[in-house]
C-alpha cells in the first residue's frame, strides 16, 4: 500500500470519525439542556460497563481481522468471526443484564439499573458491526467503516433528541443507543451484501480459523478492556471520593467524562483513521519476514506516528486555544460555574489530546507488527496505575481537576511505553528473529 493509497484509506476513516464525534459533541447540546448535568452523569456512568463488556465481544476485532486478513494467515474468516462474535456478544448482552442492579448499587444511582438493561442488546449488534468493518478493513476497504459510523451516530441523535423530548431522562438517551445500532448493523449487513460477502474455497472448513481469529483479536480485546475498566473503577472510586467534597458528585463526574473528555477525544476520533489504515499497510510488509522486510516496517510505523502527531498537535493547541468558545457554545445549557470547570479541565488534559491519538496509532502498529500483547501490558499497566493516581489526586485537591492531571499522566507513560517497544531494544529482538525465521522459510521453499 503506497502513501497515497494509505492517507487516502485513513483519510476516509478520519472524516467519518470526525464527523460522527462533532455530531456527537453537538449532540450534548440538547441532551444537556433535556437531562442536566445529573442527568448527564447517570448516562455516563452506564457506559464503563457497557464497554468493558463491549471490549471483550466486539474490541479489537476489527483490527484483529484486519490483521489476519491483509497477513494471509486467515483470509477467509468471516463467517467464523461472525459465529464467534455473535455468541460473545449475546454473552456480553446477558451479563449486562445480570450486573444492571450490582453496578446501580454501587454506583449509588438507581436508574442506572434500567440503562444497563436497555443498553444491554447493543453489545450484540456491536459484535457483528465490528466484525463487517474488520473484513472491510481486511480487504484495504476503510470507506465503509466511514459510512456506517457516521450513519450510527446520526441515527442515535435524531432517536435521542426526539425520545428525550417525549420523556426526559438518561433511559431514553440509551434507547436510541440501541436503535441506532439495529440501523447501523442493517446498513453494514445490506453492504457486505452487496459487496459480494465471503467467497470461500471448496472444502472450507470454518473450524480451522478460530485459532486464528483469537490469537489476533484476544491480545486486542485485552488491550482494550483495560481503558473500560479503569473508567468503570474510576466512577466508583472518584464519585465516592467527591462526596465527601461536593453536594453533587454525580453532576461533578458528568460535567468531566461527558463534556470534557468528549472534546479532548475528539483529535483521536480524528486520527483513528491513520491507526486502522496503517494495519494492513504495515501487516503486509512484516509478514514476509527479512530483515529489510522489517526496516521497512517499522519505517511504515514511524509515518504513521508522524501523521498522527501532525494531526493531533494542532488539534490539541485548538483546543487549548478556543476551549472557551467551544465550551459555550456547544455546553451551553450548563451554569456559568459548570462550563468555567469544563475550560479548566479541557485546558488541564490538552496533552491527553495528543497523547491518546499516539497510543492508539502505536497500539494498532504493535498489533499489526505481531506484538499486540506489548500494547495489552502497556494498556493494563497505565490504566491501574490511573486509578490509584486519580485516588490520589482527587483526595489532594478536593475536586475533579485530579482525575485531568492522572489522565494526562498515564496517557503519556503509555506513549513512551509503545514507542520503547516499536523502537527500543525487543524491536531490534524481533527484527533479528524475524530475519532468521525468514532465511529458514526461503531455505524451506528452495528444498521443497
Amino acid at each position: 500500500m503506497s502513501d497515497k493509497a494509505y492517507l487516502k484509506g485513513a483519510a476516509a476513516i478520519s472524516a467519518g470519525g470526525i464527523v460522527s464525534k462533532l455530531l456527537g459533541a453537538f449532540y450534548r447540546i440538547p441532551l444537556l439542556s433535556l437531562l442536566g448535568s445529573r442527568g448527564m452523569g447517570v448516562y455516563q456512568m452506564v457506559y464503563p460497563l457497557y464497554c468493558m463488556l463491549l471490549t471483550l465481544s466486539a474490541s479489537g476485532l476489527p483490527t484483529g481481522i484486519a490483521r489476519a486478513m491483509s497477513s494471509g494467515q486467515c483470509t477467509f474468516a468471516e463467517r467464523p468471526a461472525f459465529w464467534l462474535c455473535g455468541f460473545m456478544g449475546a454473552a456480553g448482552w446477558l451479563i449486562m443484564s445480570v450486573l444492571a442492579p450490582v453496578l446501580a448499587a454501587a454506583q449509588g444511582e438507581a436508574e442506572v439499573a434500567l440503562c444497563c438493561k436497555i443498553l444491554a442488546p447493543s453489545v450484540f449488534l456491536v459484535s457483528l458491526i465490528s466484525v463487517v468493518r474488520g473484513c472491510f478493513q481486511g480487504r484495504g476497504y476503510m470507506l465503509p467503516t466511514a459510512v456506517t459510523e457516521v450513519f450510527e451516530q446520526l441515527v442515535k441523535v435524531l432517536c435521542g433528541i426526539a425520545l428525550c423530548m417525549l420523556r426526559p431522562s438518561p433511559a431514553s438517551a440509551v434507547l436510541a443507543v440501541t436503535l441506532s445500532e439495529v440501523c447501523c448493523l442493517a446498513l453494514a449487513l445490506a453492504m457486505y451484501r452487496s459487496a459480494g460477502g465471503s467467497k470461500v474455497p471448496l472444502g472450507y472448513r470454518p473450524s480451522r480459523y478460530y485459532p486464528c481469529i483469537l490469537k489476533n483479536t484476544a491480545p486486542l480485546a485485552l488491550s482494550a478492556m483495560a481503558q473500560p475498566l479503569s473508567q468503570l473503577a474510576e466512577s466508583v472510586v472518584v464519585v465516592a471520593l467527591l462526596r465527601a467534597a461536593s453536594q453533587d458528585a454525580t453532576a461533578l463526574w458528568g460535567v468531566f467524562s461527558g463534556c470534557a473528555v468528549t472534546l479532548i477525544s475528539l483529535p483521536a476520533s480524528a486520527a483513528y483513521g491513520l491507526a486502522a489504515a496503517a494495519v494492513p499497510r504495515v501487516a503486509r510488509v512484516a509478514r514476509a519476514g527479512g530483515r529489510g522486510d522489517a526496516e521497512l516496517a517499522r519505517s511504515r510505523v514511524t509515518k504513521s506516528l508522524l501523521f498522527t502527531l501532525a494531526l493531533a498537535l494542532p488539534s490539541a493547541i485548538a483546543l487549548f486555544a478556543f476551549s472557551p468558545f467551544a465550551v459555550s457554545v456547544i455546553f451551553s445549557s450548563l451554569s456559568g460555574g459548570e462550563r468555567l470547570l469544563v475550560v479548566r479541565l479541557v485546558k488541564a488534559m490538552c496533552l491527553s489530546a495528543v497523547a491518546m491519538p499516539l497510543v492508539q496509532t502505536s497500539s494498532a502498529c504493535l498489533a499489526a507488527l505481531g506484538r499486540a500483547g506489548l500494547g495489552a501490558v502497556t494498556q493494563w499497566s497505565t490504566c491501574l496505575v490511573r486509578v490509584a493516581l486519580s485516588a490520589a489526586a482527587v483526595t489532594a485537591l478536593s475536586s475533579v481537576t485530579g482525575a485531568a492531571i492522572s489522565a494526562n499522566i498515564c496517557n503519556l507513560v503509555a506513549v513512551a511505553l509503545n514507542l520503547c517497544y516499536i523502537y527500543g531494544v525487543r524491536g531490534d529482538k524481533n527484527a533479528h528473529n524475524s530475519h532468521r525465521f525468514g532465511n529458514k522459510r526461503r531455505r524451506y521453499d528452495a528444498v521443497g
